[in-house]
């Protein structure tokens, strides 16, 4: 009976805060987005594909985002934003305290947890054409790739998704604890810095050092735009982090977006296991999205080299995105068939092909 109450409750607290905030009128704002996926394997002898784990999960439906988010304009110069991301990152939640303490076993929680992305406040009026966010803020690292790739629900950005590619953690996150600064001096000149934990939104903030990044974003003519971004990081104190990226962005042609992004990240704490020596890591991204209708059906096509370990080369890896993207009723519902070949620099590991038919809700 218990839990059918708190069922109930849940059940009627999202629609009493569309009503609250319909009745409120159009300051405030509510929004959702989901990423699902069907996702299978073309092939079953591929480095990663060619595993038993992954010939036994070849036909796979999963729901890899499930975003809310609650915006609320309280003024011309002061706004507050709410956004609740979910995921089936499995965590351990909970132990078994049966038994003796050498047999107690943790529980592992598969279910789509809700959790906090963004909090904070966005004040307009320090000066003009500017935005200062304080709180759980997004990160100004890789914003702008992200906006103009606009296929965050088939794929991350190379900056964002370079661990869950190559294991190899260059420290970066779409939102931090802290605040950021972005604004326009001219119409071809914009800027962005902050200062954040460095630790990422789903991490406390565990010691005294700060992230600091900027950046400058260059339009010189329309349609053509190039970004120069920095960050420092020290890592303790004695050892420090440093991250270097550049985009260049080409939309001079009608329909055609032509992109480019270059990573470099240097961290004292790089070091090979065996012989002790520092390495960087880097890579780079050219994608291109095409609009064969308008707002109706989209083409894209994006090429990643991956170098996560600049004294070993044998360890770089490509990956190609193909897929489309197509409306059939409004853009709140996408459907988005995309197909990845992920090819290895070490002759050992065989391509990897995988296909994900994805579906994109947006209200």
């Amino acid at each position: 009976m218990r839990n059918r109450k708190k069922m109930t409750g849940a059940a009627l607290f999202v629609p009493a805060l569309i009503m609250l905030a319909s009745a409120a009128g159009a300051q405030q704002k509510l929004s959702t987005t989901v990423y699902f996926d069907y996702a299978f394997n073309l092939n079953n002898n591929g480095y990663v594909t060619g595993t038993d784990a992954a010939k036994a999960l070849n036909s796979q439906f999963r729901f890899r985002r499930a975003y809310f988010r609650y915006e609320n304009k309280v003024s011309d110069l002061l706004g507050f934003r709410l956004t609740y991301d979910a995921d089936n990152t499995a965590n351990l939640t909970s132990a078994a305290l049966s038994g003796t303490p050498a047999t107690i076993a943790t529980k592992k929680d598969d279910k789509l947890r809700p959790y906090i992305k963004h909090l904070y406040l966005d004040y307009a009026g320090l000066i003009s054409n500017s935005s200062l966010r304080v709180g759980m803020v997004n990160t100004i690292t890789f914003q702008i790739a992200e906006d103009k790739w606009g296929y965050r629900s088939v794929a991350k950005t190379l900056v964002d998704g370079f661990k869950d590619v190559t294991a190899s953690d260059i420290r970066a996150s779409s939102a931090d604890l802290g605040l950021n600064f972005t604004g326009m001096a001219m119409k071809e000149l914009k800027y962005g810095a902050s200062i954040v934990s460095g630790e990422g939104y789903s991490h406390p903030e565990y010691d005294k050092y700060k992230k600091f990044a900027g950046y400058l974003q260059f339009i010189p003519v329309a349609g053509l735009s190039v970004v120069g971004y920095v960050d420092y990081e020290p890592r303790d104190a004695s050892n420090k982090a440093l991250t270097y990226k550049g985009d260049l962005y080409i939309e001079m042609i009608p329909n055609l977006t032509l992109a480019g992004e270059y990573v470099a990240y240097n961290s004292d704490l790089n070091k090979n296991t065996a012989d002790q020596k520092h390495f960087n890591v880097s890579g780079y991204s050219i994608w291109g999205v095409y609009k064969i209708i308008l707002d109706q059906l989209n083409a894209f096509a994006r090429f990643d080299h991956y170098m996560p370990n600049s004294t070993s080369s044998s360890k770089n890896q490509d990956l190609i995105i193909l897929g489309l993207d197509w409306v059939p009723v409004s853009t709140t519902w996408k459907i988005q068939p995309n197909v990845w070949i992920t090819n290895y620099a070490d002759a050992s590991k065989k391509t990897d092909i995988t296909v994900q038919l994805t579906f994109f809700l947006s209200f």
